[in-house]
């Protein structure tokens, strides 16, 4: 009876042990979880000066091109899993917008979509965030290929990552700079590029895309890029409250194999 006690507690010990090597293993390669106590904690910075927050996403909208230069929000496993289906409802001017953004008829004949910076498909967990993402402020005139191709080829994508690791903070907008396209009466500025991060905080790792508004069958992994590239076609500082050893680790590189694609 001894020798069998003897036996099982050996095993247990050799469990444990086991585990502590893999726990150690696991966050000696950088992967130690962000605790995020506030969404304001991962609020890019902003070059307007006009933050605007709603309910289930938050902005930066830019006067001089008529949207926002940043789109930011949590995107969760169970928002996913609870979706309902909801009859689109009509574009309208951003309420909380001080300077007013765009009108939809801007986007008419111009030959672009309206394409949405936070997806409705991404807030279809309730009515009321649905509807909020068809605030104009939330759009950006795309490409209708690149808005139906590898656009929405990356937002199911995100989709399936906040499925498998349960939590995303997603931010998004075009490339704003001078001399851009124009549509439109209120002159609405047509992006060349578009990004895209997507910041694991179990993980502490990040993905960020830079793709041309323009169709392409090319595959996601050749928009590949790393968060700090995107900062400097930007202006913009991203994840600029997390504390330089975090943002590090992460910013500088693009750690797509963690990802599973």
């Amino acid at each position: 009876m001894k020798r069998k006690t003897g036996t099982a507690l050996f095993v247990v010990f050799m469990l444990f042990a086991l585990l502590a090597i893999g726990y150690w293993k696991y966050y000696s390669r950088n992967d130690v979880p962000v605790v995020v106590a506030r969404m304001d904690e991962l609020l890019p910075s902003t070059t307007s000066g006009e933050v605007v927050r709603h309910r289930y996403y938050t902005l930066s909208y830019l006067e001089k091109y008529e949207q926002a230069e940043w789109v930011f929000y949590r995107l969760t496993a169970s928002q996913l899993r609870n979706k309902h289906h909801y009859t689109r409802p009509f574009f309208v001017r951003d309420p909380l917008v001080r300077t007013k953004s765009a009108a939809y008829y801007s986007y008419k004949n111009s030959g672009y979509d309206k394409g949405h910076l936070c997806p409705a498909g991404d807030r279809s967990f309730s009515r009321d965030a649905f509807n909020e993402t068809f605030y104009t402020s939330n759009i950006s005139p795309q490409s209708h290929d690149f808005n139906s191709g590898i656009w929405n080829r990356l937002e199911q994508r995100i989709r399936r990552w906040a499925l498998r690791y349960g939590e995303l903070y997603v931010v998004t907008g075009g490339v704003l700079e001078p001399d851009l396209k124009s549509i439109g009466k209120e002159k609405v500025a047509v992006p060349e590029y578009f990004y895209k991060i997507v910041f694991n905080p179990r993980r502490s790792t990040a993905l960020a895309f830079l793709i041309p508004n323009d169709p392409t069958d090319r595959s996601l992994r050749n928009f590949l890029t790393n968060v700090d590239s995107i900062e400097k076609v930007t202006g913009i500082d991203f994840f600029a409250q997390l504390p330089d050893s975090i943002q590090d680790k992460f910013e500088s590189r693009s750690e797509y194999k963690k990802w599973l694609f």
